[in-house]
């Protein structure tokens, strides 16, 4: 089992930034698969961003924060990041964090979540 608890949304204008944080922890924390999803009102629950667990060069973005946000791991904390910058209104969602996927799954489908954090970029 691995528990994950996300932290650092909030509310930030157009064009912000802001990093958010995911904390792994059980047995198996520290060699699991991580990454973002996230979902908007009324929207699906898409990916954003996925790290292997063995290879920091081994990472998936969705085509829409391509080149604005960037995932990490740091093994010796068992945490992830998602640093997101020049965020858009269109950003606005609750971000999980999930974990427990194979990086070759199209889509991924996480074996655990995170309960989420809101993101909210006003305009």
């Amino acid at each position: 089992q691995v528990q994950l608890v996300e932290s650092g949304g909030g509310l930030v204008q157009s064009g912000g930034s802001l990093r958010l944080s995911c904390a792994a922890s059980g047995r198996t924390a520290s060699v699991v698969n991580m990454a973002w999803f996230r979902q908007a009102p009324g929207k699906e629950r898409e990916p954003v961003a996925a790290i292997a667990a063995w290879s920091a060069d081994s990472t998936y973005y969705a085509h829409s924060v391509k080149g604005r946000f960037t995932i990490s791991r740091d093994n010796a904390k068992n945490t992830a990041y998602l640093q997101m910058n020049s965020l858009k209104p269109e950003d606005t969602a609750v971000y999980y964090c999930a974990a427990g996927f194979s990086m070759g799954d199209s889509p991924p489908v996480p074996k655990y979540w995170g309960q989420g954090t809101q993101v909210t970029v006003s305009s």
